[in-house]
């Protein structure tokens, strides 16, 4: 085994048979086939066939088994056939649904994979880190994790956190000179290793070991994936089905010895074939009523709803975060990018003792110029201000349909500025090439660039309007060059201040003819200038981040503002979101510094904006709003964020200037870095959690109307209004498709218009518990007068039975998409297709030779017409319920 720490850059490159280039593309994915992908070895994934046989491993369906083996030896074959039939239904319909879970799971773990920096065919590319191989020339900064054991051939101060590894708490500082052999991993300082965290500075890498072949690939088995874990609400409503699946299990015992002990009391002795038809009752009833769909449909709905998510740029990447998502009542979140576009744009100039506006927000070549009077200005007049702001610039402008910086943003504000009149930095150099340049620095808070001018030099000077002033001795106004006055440097100065009380970023331009020979020095240069204009920016707002805001304050959310900018720019862009109003308070990170954790819990729930803040301000302002009992969502992008974003109730990352530390300690990635997407997520965090609850509902009301109507009917003393196979049948149609339809169909719009509901909120409420116990008892009810009307002794009477009670529970379902007794088609098409499928099955039965098998006769138009009337009582109760809420709540607020 070769030794790569041993070996010099260019042997350990030679070695891997590599390049400085990097690999082609083509040696790539032969490698990767060679060398396998780069991760550790997980769990053996399930199977498919595992995940069937598994439908047929539980205790439920092993008792509906031996109840076939039962019909048999009955010589009840036809029963025994139609009851397997349907056992084989349930059980592709759970593999269906337990199948889809484990590739919606297997699909979040790909999204979420870490990206790589790697060199390939000479150029930067990212691709995923499982896709890495040795001899790939990897890029790596602060804040990235190491994807892949690798030999270092360039740093830059570089310093690694290898404590996941060797367990030392000081980071590593790296070199690149071969080292001597048999040095553990601790001293192997050349090299970086997979899992690490890089801390500080930058550094290239070629790689030579991936996946089970790295340091930590050798104790993997201590690092093997644990079991997928349950999410708390999946977990609880596990528990919750386990003890109704007992309650169930009881309540179908007791059905089963009340019916054997009414017989033997009012006939004085006990029929087998009665005791074989209410043993197989009790037990499709056990099988119908107890909802061991649950934890599959909630994993389900998750899933389908992070996919969802997905589309809207937010990525999800631990399940329980969708459940807690619609618990947050605070949002935390950063300025730069997330509530503005990060794209600094020119917003007013002054030139010629003019004030100008100038229209068109961050990087487009569409805007205006318009003066005091509100006239489209002849721009010919401030065309040596924009090109002085394009050539004293070290940016770079990429003129695609949008446009793109590379370089300073301020710098690039100023190439967007002078691009709105055609004014091309490429071609302006063709006409006045630098020549000279004298850099930026912080003590002269400015920088000159030399050109060529018609055989001649100017100097083109920008910087800090004060500093540039103090160096000016003329001003240009319409052309004309004059002496700077008192008077002006006064009203210069003035506009410099309200453009910087607006929290506009100032600079002032300037520019000097020079001799044919010059000295290059500042002091030479930067004197006697004339004065030119000011130019004022602003990083804007996103245009979908102000509804935003405003849907969080419908949601019942608070939006707060924390940022590394001032106070005073941030007060401005929060103004202009909507979010800062009269009487609310910004606090900068001094102020901060300046209260004790109980002066700031005083005070937390006023303030809207946090400026000039760090990381460990972060830190305490959210232990602040937890100590007051708020679900905060927190945003971060740089690794000394992450212990905010963990700590954080929900962690946000950015996408796209996040870092890799950022993204592990998160719950959730936003794809696009922008604020709208963390209402998008919350809001499909709240409809998750409300298809999950409505599926709930649903099952457990409908199950107990199915158990009241064979529980009361044998207490009265009446014959079965169910047999086994249609307990099954009216389980397989209702539960099936309407129940899964409820998590596939859009949620309602109206869900940002109600409070976050509170964590600890049970899913089973009281309002549950009312709306299951009306359902189940008018079902209940209705079903069993219905078999009363027909006679209850006829085959008649059980079939209306047997399709009114069916015809309840799609009624019952219809309810949850319904307002004010309508249904929108348009967001319910997967419920009412779901539900026209189900009439249509229960009409095959009855109207085919299928009837025979079970025990049913074709209805007539009459019959329809009483099962609709009498079941659709319960569309009409449980609406008008829904409506006498809504005004009863109405009244409270009205009253508040």
């Amino acid at each position: 085994m070769v030794e790569y720490y041993t070996l010099g850059i260019s042997e350990a490159i030679e070695s891997l048979k590599s390049s400085e280039k990097g690999l082609t593309e083509k040696e790539a994915k032969q490698r990767l086939k060679k060398y396998g992908i780069n991760e550790l070895e997980k769990r053996r994934n399930i199977s498919p066939i595992q995940i069937f046989i598994r439908q047929f491993a539980s205790f439920i369906v092993i008792i509906l088994l031996i109840a076939i083996v039962i019909s048999l030896l009955l010589g009840e074959r036809l029963d025994a056939i139609v009851i397997s039939i349907i056992v084989v239904l349930n059980g592709l319909f759970g593999f269906v649904q337990e199948y889809k879970a484990e590739k919606a799971i297997e699909a979040l773990r790909k999204l979420t994979a870490l990206k790589a920096k790697v060199i390939r065919n000479g150029k930067e590319i990212e691709v995923d880190s499982k896709e890495l191989v040795p001899g790939d020339i990897i890029l790596l900064e602060t804040g990235s994790k190491v994807p892949a054991d690798a030999r270092l051939v360039q740093t830059a101060a570089f310093q690694v956190d290898e404590a996941s590894l060797t367990g030392e708490s000081v980071p590593s500082r790296k070199i690149i000179e071969p080292l001597k052999e048999n040095a553990p991993v601790t001293d192997q300082e050349n090299m970086v290793f997979m899992g690490t965290i890089v801390t500080k500075g930058h550094a290239k890498a070629i790689i030579t070991n991936t996946g089970m072949d790295t340091e930590i690939g050798k104790i993997a088995e201590m690092v093997q994936e644990v079991k997928e874990k349950l999410t708390p609400l999946q977990e609880k409503l596990k528990q919750f089905g386990k003890w109704l699946g007992f309650v169930t299990i009881g309540i179908c015992a007791v059905v089963f010895g009340v019916g054997v002990l009414r017989q033997y009391l009012t006939m004085g002795l006990i029929e087998i074939s009665y005791v074989s038809e209410i043993f197989l009752a009790a037990v499709a009833l056990a099988v119908a009523a107890i909802p061991e769909g649950l934890p599959a449909i909630v994993t389900i709905s998750l899933a389908l709803g992070v996919r969802r998510m997905v589309k809207r740029n937010a990525l999800v990447r631990q399940l329980p975060a969708v459940e807690t998502l619609g618990c947050t009542n605070v949002i935390c979140s950063d300025k730069t990018g997330t509530l503005t576009k990060n794209e600094m744009t020119v917003r007013e100039i002054y030139a010629n003792d003019n004030l100008i506006k100038v229209t068109g927000e961050g990087y487009t070549p569409k805007g205006k110029f318009i003066d005091a009077e509100n006239d489209i200005l002849d721009t010919k007049n401030i065309e040596l201000l924009l090109r002085i702001g394009a050539l004293c610039n070290d940016s770079r402008l990429n003129e695609n349909e949008r446009w793109d910086v590379f370089g300073d943003p301020t710098e690039g504000a100023l190439l967007v500025s002078a691009g709105k009149v055609d004014l091309n930095k490429s071609s302006l150099e063709k006409h006045f090439p630098r020549i000279d340049e004298i850099p930026f620095d912080s003590e002269r808070k400015c920088m000159t660039t030399i050109h060529k001018k018609n055989k001649k030099n100017v100097a083109y000077v920008k910087g800090a309007p004060d500093v540039i002033l103090n160096k000016c001795k003329y001003i240009n106004i319409n052309g004309k060059v004059k002496k700077l006055t008192g008077k002006d440097r006064k009203r210069i100065l003035r506009v410099n201040q309200d453009m910087a009380n607006k929290a506009l970023r100032v600079l002032g331009f300037s520019y000097k003819s020079l001799a044919g020979k010059y000295d290059l020095k500042p002091e030479e240069i930067e004197n006697d200038l004339i004065f030119v204009g000011l130019q004022a920016m602003i990083d804007p707002p996103r245009e979908e981040v102000k509804e935003a805001i405003a849907k969080c304050k419908t949601a019942g959310i608070r939006t707060v503002l924390i940022t590394g900018d001032h106070k005073l720019t941030a007060v401005a862009i929060a103004k202009e979101l909507g979010l800062f109003q009269e009487g609310d308070k910004a606090l900068s990170g001094d102020e901060l510094d300046d209260l004790n954790d109980k002066k700031l819990g005083r005070i937390v729930e006023n303030i809207v904006i946090y400026a000039r803040v760090s990381p460990e301000h972060k830190v305490r302002i959210l232990n602040a709003l937890k100590k007051k009992g708020h679900i905060v969502a927190m945003t971060g992008d740089g690794v000394n964020d992450a212990p905010a974003l963990k700590k954080s109730d929900i962690g946000i990352a950015m996408g796209i200037t996040g870092t890799d530390v950022a993204k592990e300690a998160s719950d959730m990635v936003l794809t696009d870095d922008n604020f709208a997407s963390i209402v998008n997520a919350v809001e499909e965090g709240r409809g998750i959690y409300n298809s999950i609850k409505q599926f709930v509902q649903y099952t457990l009301s409908s199950n107990l109307g199915e158990i009241l109507v064979i529980f009361l009917a044998i207490i009265i003393g009446w014959p079965l209004p169910l047999i086994a196979i249609q307990i099954l049948w009216v389980n397989l149609l209702t539960d099936g498709l309407p129940g899964l339809a409820l998590g596939l169909d859009p949620f309602n719009k109206d869900i940002m218009k109600k409070p976050p509901r509170k964590r600890e909120e049970n899913i089973i409420s009281r309002d549950v518990i009312q709306n299951i116990l009306i359902v189940g008892f008018v079902m209940g009810i209705g079903t069993l007068f219905m078999f009363y009307s027909y006679g209850i002794e006829t085959e008649k009477a059980r079939a209306v039975a047997f399709t009114t009670l069916i015809m309840f529970q799609l009624f019952n379902v219809l309810t949850y998409r319904a307002k004010n007794f309508k249904i929108d088609i348009n967001t319910s098409k997967f419920l009412i297709g779901s539900v026209i499928i189900s009439v249509l099955m229960q009409v095959a039965i009855l109207y085919t030779p299928l009837n025979i098998a079970f025990k049913v006769v074709p209805l007539g138009l009459f019959d329809w017409i009483n099962i609709i009337l009498i079941s659709c009582t319960l569309y009409l109760i449980l609406e008008s319920r829904k409506m006498f809420i809504d005004y009863q709540t109405r009244k409270k607020i009205s009253k508040s």
